[in-house]
């Protein structure tokens, strides 16, 4: 990152329990897993002020592989915040940003995504996997927030991608608990 992006990080992690950012170490985790698996089309649902969508864009101009970000937030507040963010940092031409309710955003996606980080409503976690775990293409990584800090919400997406045969997943011992799953069919 560069100092402009550092200082702006540096000011969101003070915000992390306003805004239910992820952690600085689940963000360095994204970070280092874009730089080292070619991803180039990444999906975030829940943008809230843009701290992971900074560190995701971020870890995408870094790549060098042409990769792009497409953000969905429901509060219109916190994605001009996070525009705001991103614009600061120099990263806009590396991020797109949707506005509104992810289901309806998720059930009309026109691109497939080969990265696809969940930070959302917990409840529906198990909704954005049904709308988009046949879409997905093989290599393609699902990561998700907080599924050890909201184990009970999270419980049935859980049982579906760990009993999905074509997913590989791993829950990770990173603040708030973070799923990583591989597509492998």
């Amino acid at each position: 990152m560069d100092s402009i992006a550092i200082n702006i990080s540096n000011e969101l992690e003070k915000t992390q329990h306003e805004f239910w950012n992820i952690s600085h170490q689940t963000a360095e985790f994204i970070s280092m897993l874009i730089k080292i698996s070619n991803v180039k089309n990444v999906l975030e649902i829940g943008t809230s002020n843009g701290y992971s969508t900074l560190w995701i864009a971020d870890a995408l101009k870094q790549a060098g592989f042409s990769g792009h970000l497409t953000t969905i937030e429901f509060y219109e507040k916190r994605q001009c915040i996070a525009r705001e963010n991103i614009e600061k940092c120099g990263l806009s031409d590396y991020v797109t940003f949707r506005q509104g309710r992810a289901l309806d955003i998720l059930a009309n996606l026109d691109f497939i995504p080969d990265m696809v980080f969940i930070d959302a409503n917990k409840s529906e976690y198990i909704q954005y996997f049904n709308l988009l775990k046949d879409k997905l293409p093989k290599g393609a990584i699902i990561l998700a927030d907080n599924v050890i800090s909201h184990a009970a919400k999270v419980a049935d997406f859980l049982d579906e991608i760990k009993n999905d045969i074509r997913y590989q997943s791993q829950v990770l011992d990173l603040p708030a608990g973070l799923l990583m799953a591989l597509k492998l069919i």
